[in-house]
């Protein structure tokens, strides 16, 4: 079994972890943790403070043991200590604690096993993030509840900082407004414009049924007519048959029958029933 050694310092080194396993068959992988005193005085302030590195690591599966307070040289009792086999690291010169590569004497011994750095991924790259947008956190950490004293921010920075939240606020409260507005605008225009369409649908239906009703041939003017007919029918006279043989001739009186006698009071005096028989005679001229 081989055993090999990682050293790290912070949490972003988590992305070796995989590489230097599926080097070797059956190896174990130990990995040293630098204490924060060594790590503050070699390198700097650390994010995450040694226990959190402990506990990070140890939750790796790639990671077999982690050794706490880990030497920052690797000398050869702990190696020996440890039963070392192969120490892994980038293969770039690491200068610190006044040397100017501290793996030297692994590469020198064959013991030295090269990692490729992922770029992106490392303690300054995650300060330099961290610095670049501080006042963003500041800004976040502030309205969550943290103080300024927490924060190391001055009571300008703080009053600055509190004022920009104010003003993002209103922003996105304008925003939301102005969504709701968009939206509200839209379902109006969609229910005016079905409005319109039943209005126009309800238009052409009432002239369609008023056209079918007093139109030039609609019905109400066929029912005037029927009216109007019956109405003209009912106060004309009846006109007398055609076969009628006295049509055209002056009407007569018919002669009286012989055997009728005329019962008339006799005359008063006989100026009185000269008359009437002149008169009679007269009847009598006129009918020849």
């Amino acid at each position: 079994m081989q055993m090999e050694y990682l050293t790290s310092s912070t949490l972003a080194m988590l992305e070796l972890l995989c590489k230097p396993k599926p080097l070797f068959p059956n190896s174990y992988l130990l990995v040293g943790v630098c204490s924060d005193d060594l790590t503050h005085k070699f390198k700097g302030f650390t994010v995450m403070n040694e226990t959190e590195r402990y506990e990070a690591l140890r939750h790796c599966r790639y990671v077999d043991e982690v050794i706490r307070d880990a030497p920052w040289t690797l000398t050869p009792e702990f190696l020996e200590k440890h039963k070392i086999d192969f120490v892994a690291h980038d293969d770039i010169p690491y200068s610190s604690a006044g040397s100017d590569d501290v793996y030297k004497h692994i590469k020198e011994a064959g013991m030295f096993v090269p990692t490729q750095r992922t770029e992106g991924i490392s303690t300054s790259d995650i300060i330099t993030r961290i610095v670049r947008d501080y006042d963003v956190y500041a800004r976040r950490n502030l309205q969550r509840g943290y103080t300024a004293k927490e924060l190391n921010v001055s009571f300008i920075n703080e009053k600055k900082y509190r004022f920009q939240n104010q003003v993002d606020k209103m922003k996105e409260k304008v925003k939301n407004v102005e969504e709701k507005s968009k939206e509200f605008v839209y379902k109006v225009e969609e229910k005016s414009h079905d409005l319109i369409q039943k209005w126009e649908e309800k238009s052409r239906e009432f002239i369609g049924n008023f056209l079918e009703l007093f139109g030039p041939d609609g019905a109400w003017k066929q029912m005037f007519q029927e009216r109007s007919g019956r109405m003209l029918q009912a106060f004309s006279p009846r006109e007398s048959p055609n076969s009628s043989p006295t049509r055209g001739r002056s009407p007569s009186r018919s002669p009286s029958p012989p055997w009728v006698i005329n019962k008339t009071s006799p005359p008063s005096s006989p100026k009185a029933a000269s008359a009437s028989l002149s008169s009679m005679s007269e009847g009598d001229e006129d009918e020849k």
